[in-house]
């Protein structure tokens, strides 16, 4: 089934009255995003989106995992303005905080990538743009003002790979993100209860005209489009078409992290895909001590996966991460309020951390380590996504 995508004409259109500086009805914290995209979106969008592989034990855990983390306040900090910033390859980031590669920004805006775009250059935070991204490299790269990362898939043929990667550098992205975690897309059950398939009017831009551009099923597509052969030899020759840094999205264990830093990453994503692959897999913040200490500060540690509050962000900077990155929340902000609704989620994510760190006594990322974290508490179990899947629609028996 293809849905048909309608969209808000303005992030403001629930807002009525104001109350404390903030008009009645407008997000206030990243889960109102959420809340508020799935209302305005198709029910088959939505679970594309929303959705994860199997019974979403994983991406339930991602959340729960964080849900568990307690905080050791402060009493008198003696701090007036933490320094929230952090150095990430070599760039100084305002914050830990970018967003993570999600296909298809379209889905949820119009305005697509490059409204993305237009919302972490307005704040100065990072964006990884999607193999399946909706448009194309070079006008996301015309709407940006700061670092631009180039999310890839290896397809079977590899020039196809090779190509957007020198593309990336000749628009100015500043790196490269090897998903090492996906030789096929996992099983994802509301689209396959859903039937779900992309709009026609939304393709992915960056490989029309290539045998990778594929179906409008992604699943059944990776299954035929991806190269399960790859292995981490190809991290060298990504940086040789490219001299570009590579970074590898998708290591959960210590023995991939080993390899990856043998194969020269320039950095890892501890990533379990937003719970989109193996259901089962560990939380991304459950893997990330393993993951650090196998590194042994060799390459920066990157996460995704679940983080919604600022206390999430500054968990994972305390377990060793050098910054995390979002996904979910960048569509939901998008679907709600274009770029302006984008630039509201990543502002409250961020002024959220910088509460955080002043309320557990930290004048600047740097001195955040275990210490700011009482002794692990056990997520409760979950068998279920933390948001509920909304009935299937009715399908059309005529489209398929």
């Amino acid at each position: 089934m293809t849905p048909t995508v309608r969209h808000p004409a303005d992030p403001g259109e629930s807002a009525s009255v104001e109350a404390g500086g903030v008009l009645v009805g407008e997000p206030v914290a990243v889960d109102d995003f959420a809340r508020l995209a799935q209302a305005r979106l198709p029910a088959a969008v939505w679970d594309f989106i929303a959705g994860g592989a199997g019974r979403e034990r994983t991406l339930a855990a991602n959340e729960a995992v964080f849900g568990a983390v307690r905080l050791r306040p402060r009493a008198l900090p003696g701090i007036e303005e933490p320094d929230t910033s952090v150095e990430v390859l070599g760039l100084r980031w305002p914050a830990p905080v970018g967003i993570a590669p999600v296909a298809y920004h379209e889905l949820a805006h119009p305005g697509g990538e490059p409204a993305t775009a237009a919302a972490t250059g307005a704040l100065g935070l990072p964006l990884v743009v999607s193999t399946f991204a909706s448009r194309s490299l070079e006008e996301v790269a015309h709407a940006a003002s700061a670092p631009l990362w180039l999310q890839l898939y290896c397809f079977r043929d590899h020039e196809t790979t090779l190509g957007l990667a020198r593309r990336a550098r000749d628009s100015g992205y500043q790196a490269l993100v090897l998903t090492v975690d996906t030789p096929f897309t996992g099983r994802r059950l509301r689209d396959l209860r859903n039937g779900f398939s992309v709009p026609a009017h939304i393709a992915p831009a960056n490989l029309t005209g290539t045998a990778a551009a594929g179906s409008a099923s992604p699943g059944a597509h990776s299954r035929l489009a991806f190269d399960r052969r790859l292995d981490w030899s190809f991290v060298a020759d990504l940086g040789a078409a490219s001299g570009l840094p590579v970074l590898a999205k998708g290591v959960l264990t210590a023995a991939d992290a080993e390899a990856a830093v043998a194969a020269g990453v320039a950095g890892i994503v501890v990533s379990n895909h937003g719970g989109r692959q193996l259901d089962g897999a560990p939380a991304t913040l459950e893997a990330l001590p393993e993951v650090v200490s196998a590194v042994r500060g060799r390459c920066p540690v990157l996460l995704d996966g679940g983080v919604r509050t600022g206390a999430d962000v500054l968990a994972a900077l305390a377990l060793g991460a050098r910054a995390v990155l979002v996904g979910r929340p960048a569509l939901y902000a998008l679907a709600v309020g274009g770029a302006a609704g984008v630039r509201r989620m990543l502002t409250l994510l961020t002024e959220d951390f910088a509460d955080t760190m002043v309320l557990t006594g930290h004048p600047a990322t740097g001195t955040i380590g275990p210490d700011t974290l009482a002794p692990p508490q056990h997520a409760p179990p979950h068998d279920g996504p933390h948001i509920a899947p909304r009935p299937a629609p009715h399908r059309d028996r005529s489209h398929g």
